[in-house]
């Protein structure tokens, strides 16, 4: 069956035009070629035939430059803007030319992704509209987005952001599967007297969908999407695409990841049961350093975490989110995030006023057993071979033993004194600053 995407293409990238001159944005170099040739190279590798080009300034440099879309074995059409409308209003307004459901990939992003496994999620969910949703550097001036459990959209906050109202950092990443029907049959936004005026996906459409009770559904993805919408972004991406960070960020291709032990490892270890509350989470020093420099190199940040305070009663899941909102929003305001997080939430004994008796199994997700580390491969296509664990207990390091990773163990929190099991790390460091230095040299990353 025939794929189709939009491309959203009308900015005049006013923002840019130190870097642009008298270019069209998506027309400015990365790698020796324009942000579009990226887009539209990308687009025809997962098997997208048809494009629909939504442009509006120097639309004519545009057009001459795609052609028809022959030489990328695409066929493209460019549909030219009266005014600027929006990127939902742009879209609404190209209905006609829109395929039953397509793609949306805005023409200022820097885009590696596996489109296909994007494109498969939103069919099996039967959302009327898929968002891709990940992590970034600065969640604290970007709007956020809160999904359920089984990655259902329930709200959106718009910055800024309250003081001391943790909201885990999941950012609209402006790459959409979306049904037409939905969007023929999509209420009229508050504030649009003509509902393609202005209108936005983000702060208009998608609330307004939501609202309506319209399902919506996240797909999270650590993969690379980044905007060059200003100077300093548009250095960035062509910095990490010249490293390869770019061309590596795809689940298509195997990742090494960093797997992290939570407490004694990136936050305080409190002793006891461990972290029940927000109030009781402190980062160590040193450690969003360490995880926004596995960040810029490409390296997957991953959290394996046993939380058995959640089987023994002493906190729960919507608590534990809200502790681990916190860690997310700490290490963002130091330029870091996780790219994902899992966590075992299970404790085999028994006898703790308040447990949760559905909880008390032996299952295979407690460290040291593997069952985290088996979703995160499963999830985020991780090779193994190429992977690390750090944490501060014999239990971390006999789960780097058990799944055929690195073990590195760091001397803070229990720095191996906690006596579980005999398993000896093949590197031991002080801090993990110092531990994700070794790495990166290893990695050649450094």
């Amino acid at each position: 069956m025939s794929r189709q995407c939009v491309i959203l293409a009308g900015g005049a990238g006013r923002r840019l035009r130190a870097r642009l001159g008298d270019l069209a944005k998506p027309m400015i170099p990365v790698g020796g070629k324009p942000l579009l040739d990226h887009q539209l190279e990308l687009v025809r590798r997962y098997g997208f035939t048809e494009v629909v080009l939504l442009v509006h300034y120097r639309a004519e440099i545009i057009a001459q430059h795609v052609g028809n879309g022959e030489r990328w074995g695409l066929r493209v059409q460019v549909v030219t803007e009266p005014r600027p409308l929006g990127t939902a209003g742009a879209v609404l307004a190209a209905l006609d030319q829109l395929a039953d459901q397509f793609l949306v990939l805005y023409g200022d992003t820097m885009v590696n992704v596996d489109l296909d496994r994007l494109w498969q999620a939103h069919h099996r969910s039967g959302a009327a509209a898929t968002l891709l949703l990940h992590p970034n550097d600065h969640p604290w001036d970007s709007d956020l987005v809160e999904i359920d459990s089984g990655g259902r959209i329930v709200a959106f906050h718009n910055r800024p952001h309250p003081e001391g109202v943790w909201r885990q950092n999941l950012v609209n990443a402006g790459l959409y599967v979306l049904s037409k029907a939905a969007l023929m049959a999509v209420p009229q936004p508050p504030r649009q007297a003509d509902r393609t005026e202005g209108l936005d996906f983000g702060r208009d459409l998608f609330p307004a969908l939501l609202r309506a009770g319209v399902r919506l559904q996240g797909y999270l993805s650590p993969e690379y999407i980044k905007d060059i919408g200003t100077p300093e972004r548009y250095d960035r991406v062509c910095a990490e695409y010249a490293a390869g960070v770019v061309a590596r960020s795809s689940l298509a291709v195997p990742q090494p990841a960093v797997f992290l032990d939570r407490d004694g490892t990136l936050v305080e270890e409190v002793g006891g049961h461990g972290i029940s509350s927000p109030e009781q989470l402190r980062l160590l020093p040193g450690a969003a350093e360490a995880i926004s420099q596995l960040n810029h190199a490409g390296l997957r940040a991953v959290l394996v975490s046993n939380q058995a305070v959640v089987a023994k009663g002493m906190c729960s899941e919507a608590q534990l989110r809200l502790i681990h909102n916190k860690l997310e929003t700490l290490l963002g305001r130091q330029h870091a995030f996780l790219d994902r997080s899992y966590y075992c939430p299970h404790h085999p004994e028994k006898g703790f006023p308040g447990e949760r008796p559905e909880l008390k199994i032996d299952c295979t997700c407690r460290k040291p057993k593997t069952g985290l580390i088996q979703q995160a491969v499963q999830e985020l296509n991780i090779d193994l071979g190429q992977s690390w664990l750090v944490g501060d207990s014999t239990v971390d390091v006999q789960t780097a033993r058990n799944a055929g990773v690195r073990a590195v163990l760091v001397r803070t929190g229990y720095g191996g004194r906690d006596g579980r099991y005999p398993a000896q790390p093949d590197f031991t460091f002080d801090t993990l600053a110092l531990a994700v230095q070794f790495i990166l040299r290893q990695a050649g990353l450094a």
